[in-house]
This record gives C-alpha cells, sequence and structure tokens, in this order.
C-alpha cells in the first residue's frame, strides 16, 4: 500500500486530534484578528479565540455561507495582505456575484500536497501519464489537479476540454495511463472511444472524477467501457478546490484529509447527526493561510461512516455524496432539487430569477408537480403563440434533467411572493 505522508495519513486518533486543536485555535486566532467579518462574528457572540479550549467549543463559533462570501466580494475575508495572495480562483457568478477565494504560496503547496496524496492513494506512480481534462482558469479543477499531479511526480497532460477526438488521439499517443475529468464527460468519452473502435489501444487503468454527483451505475458503465478502475472525488473551491476527500482503493467511501478540516455533519435544524445519518456537510479549514473559513456549510449531503478502512488510512470516510441540502422533494420517487430546476430556467433569457414549485397528489393518487415561472421584461410579446412555445421549451429542458415531466405555468414578473429572508420556492400541498 503507497503512502504519499504516511505519518500523516496512518496517524493515531488521540494524535489526529491533538494536531486539529492545535491548528483551530492558529485559525480561529488569525481570522479573528484579521477578517473583520469573523471579528464581528464572534464580538457578536460574545466569544474570543482565548474561548476555545477544545474541539467541541468548536461548535460555539459563527457559521458561514456563501452568501457571506458574495457579501465580502471580492477580497474582503482574507486574513493576509493581498501582496501575500498568489492566486485567486472564482466560480462562475451565474446567480449573482462570484465567490472569489485566494491563496498564499504555502496555501497552493498545501494543496498540491493534498491532491498528491489522493493520486498515490488511487495507484498513480511516477510512471503514470495524467491527463487533465477539465478546464483550467478560475475553476479550481484544472490547476489543482495539475500541481497535484506534478507534486507526485507524474507526466500531466493538461488537455482541458473539449475536442474530444483529439482527446482520445492524445491517450493514445501519449500513453495516457489515468484521466481527470467529469463523470458526464467520461462517459462521452467512452461512448466516443467505442464508436472510433480504439478502445483496445488504450493504456488507461486509473479514472479519477468528480465536480458533479454521479451514480454507482455510471460508475460500473465507465469502468466496463474503458477498462478501469474509476474513483470519485469531492472538492470545493472555498476549501482549496478538488482533492479535499478522495476514494481509496477499496471505492468505498471518501477519505476527508482531518488535519486540514474539521468535519461536522448537521440536520436541518444545525444539531450533529450520528455516523450514518445523513445531513449537511460543514468545514472548518485548519491549514489556509490566504482565507480560513470557519464551519462552512457546504450545501452537500453526505453522511460519515465509522467502520476503518482496510487501507490503513484513519481519516474519517464519508459517503458517496447524497446531493445538495436544499429542499429535496421525492416526486414518484425522483429525487427533485430547487437547485436542478435553477440551473434549467436560469440559461433561458426569457425567464426572471423567480420560480415555486407546487406539489400536490391528484389524480389516481400520483403526485404531480407543477412550476410557476416568471417571466423576464419583455419576454411576453403579444403572441400567445410564442408563450405556448416558451412554455413548451421550458417544459422539455426542465423533463430531461428532472426525468419527470412538470406543468409549467408563465407569470408575469412580480406576480410570485417576494421575502426578506429566504424565498419559499417548494409548496407541498401533500402534507395538508
Amino acid at each position: 500500500m503507497n503512502f504519499w505522508q504516511p505519518k500523516i495519513e496512518t496517524m493515531k486518533k488521540s494524535d489526529l486530534q491533538d494536531l486539529q486543536q492545535r491548528r483551530l485555535k492558529d485559525t480561529v486566532k488569525r481570522a479573528y484578528e484579521n477578517v473583520p467579518f469573523y471579528h464581528q462574528k464572534m464580538k457578536d457572540l460574545g466569544m474570543t479565540p482565548r474561548d476555545l479550549t477544545s474541539l467541541d467549543d468548536a461548535r460555539a463559533l459563527p457559521e458561514t455561507r456563501k452568501a457571506d462570501l458574495r457579501d465580502n466580494y471580492p477580497f474582503g475575508l482574507f486574513a493576509v495582505p493581498e501582496s501575500e495572495v498568489v492566486r485567486v480562483h472564482a466560480s462562475s457568478g451565474t446567480t449573482g456575484k462570484p465567490t472569489v477565494v485566494g491563496y498564499t504560496a504555502k496555501d497552493i503547496e498545501t494543496w498540491s500536497d493534498m491532491v498528491a496524496r489522493d493520486m498515490v492513494m488511487v495507484g498513480c506512480t511516477k510512471e503514470d501519464v495524467f491527463q487533465n481534462a477539465v478546464n483550467y482558469g478560475f475553476f479550481t479543477g484544472g490547476l489543482g489537479i495539475h500541481y497535484g499531479i506534478e507534486r507526485m511526480g507524474a507526466m500531466a497532460v493538461p488537455s482541458g476540454t473539449g475536442n474530444t477526438k483529439r482527446q482520445i488521439e492524445i491517450m493514445i499517443d501519449f500513453g495516457v495511463t489515468a484521466l481527470h475529468c467529469t463523470p458526464s464527460y467520461a462517459l462521452y468519452l467512452a461512448e466516443t472511444v467505442l464508436d472510433m473502435g480504439v478502445v483496445d489501444d488504450l493504456k488507461l487503468k486509473i479514472g479519477c472524477f468528480g465536480a458533479e454527483p454521479w451514480s454507482n451505475e455510471a460508475r460500473s458503465e465507465l469502468e466496463n467501457m474503458l477498462n478501469i478502475k474509476a474513483y470519485d472525488s469531492y472538492g470545493l473551491s472555498e476549501m482549496f478546490g478538488p482533492g479535499v476527500a478522495f476514494e481509496c482503493q477499496e471505492q468505498n467511501g471518501l477519505h476527508i484529509w482531518e488535519d486540514h478540516f474539521l468535519v461536522e455533519i448537521v440536520d436541518s435544524e444545525g444539531e450533529l447527526c450520528a455516523p450514518g445519518e445523513r445531513g449537511e456537510l460543514v468545514l472548518t479549514s485548519l491549514t489556509k493561510e490566504a482565507m480560513p473559513l470557519i464551519r462552512y456549510h457546504t450545501g452537500d449531503v453526505t453522511y460519515m461512516m465509522e467502520e476503518d478502512c482496510p487501507c490503513g488510512r484513519t481519516s474519517v470516510k464519508l459517503h458517496r455524496f447524497l446531493g445538495r441540502a436544499d429542499d429535496m422533494l421525492v416526486v414518484r420517487g425522483i429525487n427533485v432539487f430547487p437547485s436542478q430546476i435553477e440551473d434549467v430556467l436560469l440559461k433561458m433569457p426569457e425567464i426572471g430569477d423567480y420560480f415555486q414549485v407546487v406539489v400536490d397528489r391528484k389524480r389516481h393518487g400520483l403526485d404531480e408537480i407543477a412550476i410557476k415561472v416568471e417571466m423576464s421584461n419583455g419576454a411576453f410579446t403579444g403572441e400567445l403563440s410564442d408563450l405556448a412555445k416558451l412554455q413548451k421549451k421550458v417544459e422539455g429542458d426542465l423533463k430531461s434533467v428532472m426525468k419527470i415531466r412538470s406543468r409549467i405555468e408563465l407569470v408575469e414578473k412580480g406576480s410570485l411572493p417576494r421575502t426578506e429572508g429566504k424565498s419559499k420556492k417548494i409548496v407541498d400541498l401533500r402534507d395538508i
């Protein structure tokens, strides 16, 4: 069994907790002294860093959410002078201001070691040729994985995205043995490989896939089509980027690196979940210099796995991620997330920013889903035929994503209720 940092990866739980406590105290002190947002948050709670005497005290620390990053755009959460920040990444910002994260030189080194740890854990060596087929740029998946590949000594092939046939030619010509991309792109690559009839020309053995949820069925399909072992990867830009948690060769849960992150799983009321009980992942960074985050709500749903791992690593494992912590609906046995609906609607210029999902149980006791959608300014031309076309397009696009038919009701801008707090996007009449 290979390790990148064996002393840390196999550290006794008691020693790991001691390390976490020391790093947590340092992180909270730096955030309190250098980030006005956290100073005020802790002041409002009547806390100072001196109140932090054990890991259990972390539960009293202030929470951080994505909106806080947007409210402090672009550099308001930095804990170091801008002159010490050597890189920034940012989200796409499709729903408002992007979220910006910064890195010191030490942060880049820490991140690279973390990803190198992941690569070695799935069996990569210096003999491997590793193709990184994701976007480079503001997206953390490109440079984050790239630096980790170089750190552990494999040959990095920064192919980026697009031009699928050329990607496959590179795989063959360069003798690529390991691949990183999204699972959906991996499936498209695999289909193209089969169409080209070149699967026997590939030397692939390892696939690392992340950035979006994917099923065990997709894993089996990829492994069979490409003759590889497919590993699940988890990361988020707010906590460095890719590499936060990764499967080992057991392919049974993702090791999350507790020397870098304090891990909580909480229910909808914010209470800690027991091992095996699903909830939202909340993370506190322990080693980030430029932008430490305290009790950050990731929005991702998972649960902690209790059993020790045969691979010998002692960091806790998380079950493969189950979705987002949005208001999930189960309609006719299918999970429906508001974020899915929002993603589809936001791509349409004719659609405004507000929608509301209504679920009811009507004919024959079957669930029905209706979605009220506000149109944007100027979207209504006065022609009923144009409305019908738009309605049909929205219904079709949503069905392709949700895998269930919904009834769309187009309404004028301003028709749906506004609130000062979180908008009520779900009305479930089945509970009434």
